[in-house]
């Protein structure tokens, strides 16, 4: 081991005399950068390392034509920039000492991205929000005097009737409002004072609307027929009111028989009539209810006060008309009485017939007239309850007329064998056919209120109605709701092709004027400034493409009223 490291010692000092040596020989601009230069000795080349950088030695073998054999590294792991340095670059000959140098490395490029700063909004920032002038003097306190200075901006009109209105940035309100008042304790509290003086009022204008009515009756009243009252001249409330009409005359005649003759058939009937009489009279305030104008609490309306009516006539037919109707022919034959002359009954049931019947036509060709004008059959109008009122007129009309024909017939029994079941019987039978007309009515009335759909083949005519548009990609999420009365909400979500919404608002700019904007666009600032102008532009454009499509929707379909189309 003492004879190896006395040789190792002697070979390390040999190569550095070798390397001292050649470099002083060398040209005076040769710069030792790690690696020195090599060393011949009977066809090994050794590579000895710099004090100055990490230790490392390649033993490469060559032939005498100056052939590498073998590259056999003493130490494999230490893969370092070194290695580089060796082999130097493409095109240089190693074994020449002016090209054994290491070449200076490439200047680092740093490449600095312009990034904006982000705006922290926080939980709830409403500086840029919109209020209508109402509104501003209503919770700022703010006389319409104050509102001139601010700066006035035009904005598109949500509503129908009108294509734009004006606004006020919020941020400028309350500013004004604190420069009006003092501060946001002073607006406060001048809001709770008139907050206090607003249901004061209005519990003065409920007294004097009390004594003012008071007042009519004690005095009576000149003022003109209500606008409702119109609606019983025509269409449905027409139907009713001569329903209510006959069916009233029906009862008082048909009590007046059963007086006389006790038949437990002509009790049912006349129970039938005073429950058509107490439904329609019901239907009529339903219908009266229904043309009320939507305020804020019901902004949609009142139709569907209709199907509520209509809902509880049914109940009340089915508890009142074949309850009773089965309670007293359920009675007749446990106790059967005998039965006087069946002959005046016959002559009010011959009435009924006639005005009942003259009932059901009125309402048949109401019926025909409104699924003309719908496209529907007769069939189709009744079982979709388009017309509630119409409807429930049109069934007790038909259980009535056939209600007759059957007491009739069983009252004729009765007069031809003398046994009074038969007409305890058809008392049965009239509770029947009330009762299945009560289900009726309860499903279809049910069906309504809670919200059907309409027809597949119109909601595929609004969806291809939109997506005919070119500024629409597609439809989702669509609901067509029928609220009754010829009335359709329509729902759906739209998917908007942002290049053309884009091109239809670049079609109504200056080209030339944008372009100049773009050209003095040079720093971030002004890129957010070009974009923030042109995007909230773009945006309003999206919104004039919402409110023309839910135009054309009306348009094309008068009984969709409801639009609303979210934006996908």
């Amino acid at each position: 081991m003492a004879g190896v490291s006395a040789q190792s010692r002697g070979w390390s000092s040999l190569c550095r005399l070798y390397l001292r040596l050649h470099t002083v020989r060398g040209s005076p601009g040769t710069v030792c950068h790690g690696w020195q230069n090599t060393l011949k000795s009977r066809g090994v080349l050794c590579l000895m390392p710099s004090s100055r950088l990490p230790v490392q030695a390649q033993i490469r073998l060559y032939t005498s034509d100056d052939q590498k054999e073998t590259n056999r590294p003493t130490e494999p792991s230490a893969t370092s920039s070194t290695d580089k340095f060796t082999a130097g670059t493409p095109g240089q000959d190693p074994s020449k000492p002016e090209q054994k140098g290491m070449l200076p490395p490439d200047p680092i490029q740093v490449k600095v991205k312009a990034v904006l700063k982000k705006r922290d909004y926080g939980t709830k920032y409403m500086k840029n929000n919109f209020i209508t002038g109402v509104r501003a003097m209503n919770e700022f306190c703010l006389k319409p005097s104050d509102l001139e200075p601010l700066r006035k901006i035009r904005r598109r009109s949500p509503h129908d009737d009108t294509e734009s209105f004006t606004v006020f940035l919020r941020s400028d309100v309350e500013t004004k409002a604190v420069e009006v008042w003092g501060s946001p304790e002073a607006i406060f509290r001048e809001r709770k004072l008139r907050k206090e003086e607003e249901i004061a009022y209005k519990e003065n204008t409920f007294r004097n609307k009390k004594l003012l009515k008071e007042y009519k009756e004690f005095l009576g009243t000149t003022k003109p027929r209500l606008s409702t009252s119109s609606i019983f001249l025509k269409g449905p409330g027409k139907v009713v009111m001569v329903a209510i009409c006959i069916n009233g005359l029906n009862f008082f005649f048909k009590l007046l028989a059963w007086v006389y003759t006790g038949s437990a058939s002509m009790f049912s009937e006349a129970i039938h009539s005073l429950a058509d009489t107490c439904n329609q009279a019901l239907l009529a305030l339903g219908i009266a209810q229904s043309v009320r104008t939507p305020d804020p609490g019901h902004p949609y309306g009142f139709t569907n006060m209709r199907y509520i009516a209509s809902l509880i006539s049914g109940v009340g037919i089915f508890m009142m008309g074949s309850g009773l109707s089965w309670y007293h022919g359920i009675m007749g034959l446990m106790h059967p009485q005998p039965i006087e002359s069946f002959l005046w009954a016959y002559c009010i049931l011959a009435g009924s017939l006639v005005s009942e019947g003259a009932t059901l036509l009125v309402a048949v060709n109401e019926i025909r007239k409104s699924a003309r004008a719908k496209g529907l059959s007769f069939y189709e109008y009744v079982i979709q309850s388009r017309d509630p009122s119409t409807n429930v007129v049109l069934m007790e009309d038909a259980a009535a007329v056939l209600g007759v024909m059957m007491a009739a017939s069983c009252m004729g029994l009765t007069s031809l064998t003398g046994n009074p079941l038969y007409d305890s019987l058809g008392s049965l039978g009239v509770g029947t056919l009330l009762g299945a007309v009560s289900a009726f009515l309860i499903y279809t009335n049910t069906e309504a209120l809670i919200g059907r759909s309409i027809q597949p083949e119109q909601v595929q005519r609004l969806i291809e109605l939109l997506e005919s548009d070119p500024a629409v990609r597609a439809i989702h999420d669509v609901k067509a709701t029928d609220m009754g009365m010829n009335k359709v909400r329509f729902k759906a979500e739209v998917d908007f092709d942002g290049r053309v919404v884009t091109r239809l608002y670049l079609e109504k700019q200056d080209i030339d004027q944008m372009l100049q904007e773009i050209h003095q666009v040079k720093t971030p600032e002004d890129l957010e400034a070009f974009m923030l102008k042109h995007g909230e532009n773009i945006i309003d454009m999206l919104g004039a493409e919402v409110d023309r499509l839910e135009k054309d929707l009306k348009q094309c379909n008068p009984e969709v009223r409801h639009v609303d189309l979210e934006i996908l």
